[in-house]
């Protein structure tokens, strides 16, 4: 039986094929041969096709190994040891670790959970923020693994306050193509990075990219990613390729977000059950904890691989990355299906 892995936040309707055809008609060159990009004034095709999609200088487009690197490389540009990294408390597990990475010192602000969905605490970030006086900041929006995001009146708020400390605002879960907020957001905050990846929304996990967008005053980020004998270009190309199919990528876009919205109406309704909406590619649920073991069975048998949460503050959540709507269809049967049983 070959399973189906809905544990790990990909994209299981792949890339665009457009992609697939950079692979199929790569040229020995893509291989064999760094960059020339160099010859133009810029580092890569790639940046210097962001930096005029956001309207921005080219050398305030930086290129990494996906957001995962990104985030490490501002964190060992710029926190020495001792230095304090805020963070939210519910989040991916990386973020924990990697101020350790560097010797400094973890500070976390707390989400709070509603009904249905989490939301940022700004005024209680503010408190926190002025009290322990962090070096830098992260914000993931939307968040993993809650799946809320930020609004827009709370961004600007709490960049306002946080004018003078570095802040990372992780967008690896961004799946909007307007790019006119990122431009106004890192020209207004100088000491503001976006970072995204083509991981996600566009399916290319495996090619392993994401790029970053600067303030003014993080030349120095631009200085240490910078690769002196250019980039993967086959990475590159592909990435190219994506950006430029985005009717293919709205239409998973909109199927992704029918079936949240099935997730909300029909485990929803189970016993003991809390969907959480969410702007990202998973769902969290809150389930009752006595039926973790059982359940989790009980979907591995029919090739479902899903995950369940073990962390101190979420142990009874399940992470749902949506998949095809086939695969969407046999988690919420199999699920819905189990509960029947059980209650019987």
């Amino acid at each position: 039986m070959e399973m189906i892995y809905l544990d790990r936040n990909e994209n299981n309707y792949g890339p665009a094929p457009a992609c697939l055809d950079v692979l199929k008609n790569a040229e020995k060159s893509l291989l064999n041969s760094y960059s020339d990009s160099y010859k133009r004034g810029v580092k890569s095709d790639l940046s210097d096709y962001l930096a005029k999609q956001f309207a921005i200088e080219e050398d305030r487009v930086v290129l990494g190994y996906g957001a995962e690197d990104l985030l490490k490389q501002i964190v060992q540009c710029y926190l020495t040891p001792g230095k304090k990294l805020m963070i939210p408390t519910y989040s991916w597990w990386y973020y924990k670790k990697i101020a350790e990475e560097v010797n400094g010192i973890n500070v976390e602000y707390p989400l709070v959970q509603g009904t249905d969905s989490f939301h940022y605490d700004v005024d209680q970030m503010r408190v926190i923020a002025e009290r322990e006086k962090p070096d830098m900041v992260f914000l993931s929006s939307p968040n993993n693994p809650t799946g809320n995001s930020i609004s827009q009146s709370d961004l600007e708020q709490t960049l306002d306050y946080l004018e003078d400390t570095i802040v990372a605002l992780d967008e690896a879960y961004w799946n909007d193509q307007n790019t006119e907020q990122a431009k106004k957001l890192i020209d207004r905050y100088p000491n503001l990075i976006i970072i995204r990846t083509f991981s996600k929304y566009y399916a290319l996990a495996g090619v392993r990219i994401g790029y970053g967008l600067l303030g003014k005053n993080l030349a120095q980020m631009a200085k240490h990613t910078n690769r002196y004998l250019g980039y993967n270009l086959l990475s590159e190309k592909i990435a190219l390729a994506a950006l430029n199919s985005s009717e293919y990528y709205q239409m998973i876009s909109l199927k992704m977000k029918a079936d949240k919205e099935r997730y909300y109406a029909e485990l929803g309704v189970l016993p003991g059950f809390t969907v959480y909406k969410s702007d990202a590619n998973f769902v969290l649920v809150k389930i009752p904890r006595e039926i973790y073991g059982p359940l989790n069975e009980s979907l591995k048998a029919k090739g479902l691989v899903i995950k369940f949460m073990n962390e101190e503050i979420l142990n009874s959540h399940l992470r749902i990355s949506l998949g095809t709507q086939e695969q969407n269809d046999l988690v919420i049967n199999s699920i819905t299906q189990f509960m029947q049983e059980r209650i019987r």
